[in-house]
């Protein structure tokens, strides 16, 4: 279980989470829903390890191994796509794997800026699956992609990490994961 203790946090002068208390399961679909700025981006960087809490205590994240999908796909432009994925699996079998599983198999030796918003999507949601682990962070995970495809790439992330946690304002794409709970930030 992962617990957050009366957590205020945010950047410098700016906390958009305050005095919040919640206990995250060990496994299951967590949805982070509310407005922009309400602080959902902020609660993923404080569950990936990026930020402390100004003031609370978090508990239970100190043994769990933990994938993260930001907002911004995050891949080095320097490397091809198969290389952005295998950096963190040190496997390129693995990573051409999980490329693959993204509809991405084509692809593998080409340079992020030559691939589409929502390939580039699919190739860090790829990283995320390749690095695994206990718990999978997704911060608006599915921009860019049309619905068709939004809903194999959920089908494929559904059940790979005992926890995931997704920050966004579509229900029904936490819905789609086997939402098991939600926290609503205001």
């Amino acid at each position: 279980m992962i617990i957050l203790d009366r957590v205020t946090c945010g950047y410098g002068n700016v906390l958009p989470i305050r005095d919040l208390s919640v206990t995250l399961p060990d496994q299951g679909v967590v949805a982070v829903f509310g407005p922009s700025g309400s602080g959902k981006s902020t609660l993923i960087k404080l569950l990936a390890g990026l930020i402390s809490p100004a003031k609370g205590e978090v508990s239970g994240l100190e043994a769990k191994k933990r994938a993260v999908v930001f907002q911004e796909d995050r891949l080095l432009p320097w490397y091809t796509a198969l290389r952005n994925v295998a950096l963190v699996c040190r496997d390129t079998d693995l990573a051409a794997s999980v490329l693959g599983r993204m509809e991405l198999a084509q692809y593998l030796d080409v340079y992020p800026d030559a691939l589409s918003g929502g390939m580039q999507r699919r190739a860090a949601i790829a990283r995320a699956l390749a690095f695994g682990g206990d718990m999978l962070l997704l911060d608006e995970p599915f921009q860019g992609l049309d619905a068709e495809l939004k809903a194999r790439v959920i089908e494929r992330i559904r059940g790979a990490f005992p926890l995931i946690v997704i920050a966004t304002h579509q229900r029904q794409e936490a819905e789609a994961l086997g939402l098991t709970q939600t926290i609503e930030l205001k």
